[in-house]
């Protein structure tokens, strides 16, 4: 299995679409068996999807993600874990020991609102 995190100075960061690094996990046995950090080079949104098939990734954990990008991981078969927060490397380790903590609801819709904010974080206008 492979898992990318969308990853900001050790942290998972909070909108996929803008994320400039993934780092992602090799995992065997239920363990981190290695990890690289790898770069988006400048691929945004539906982009992103195609780049991380392409890197044969299993599953994506991010924060904040708007359902275009849902959408287009779910055709990539990519499984999502969003609403996730805190250490890339923590949020890793849990997802392949099977207890990460998550927001299936997670999203980041900031196209057609004003004021609101529905990413599971405080901007998602960056």
């Amino acid at each position: 299995m492979r898992i990318a995190v969308t990853y900001e100075d050790g942290s998972v960061f909070q909108h996929f679409g803008h994320t400039e690094q993934f780092k992602l996990y090799d995992v065997e046995d239920g363990k981190i068996a290695g990890s690289r950090i790898v770069d988006t080079n400048g691929s945004g949104h539906g982009a992103l999807a195609g780049f991380l098939k392409a890197a044969d990734v299993d599953a994506l954990i991010c924060g904040g993600i708007g359902m275009g990008a849902q959408m287009a991981l779910a055709e990539a078969g990519i499984k999502l874990y969003g609403g996730v927060s805190g250490s890339a490397d923590e949020a890793a380790t849990a997802l392949a020991e099977g207890r990460l903590t998550y927001d299936p609801d997670a999203k980041c819709d900031h196209y057609g609102h004003e004021g609101d904010h529905d990413c599971g974080h405080g901007s998602c206008h960056d």
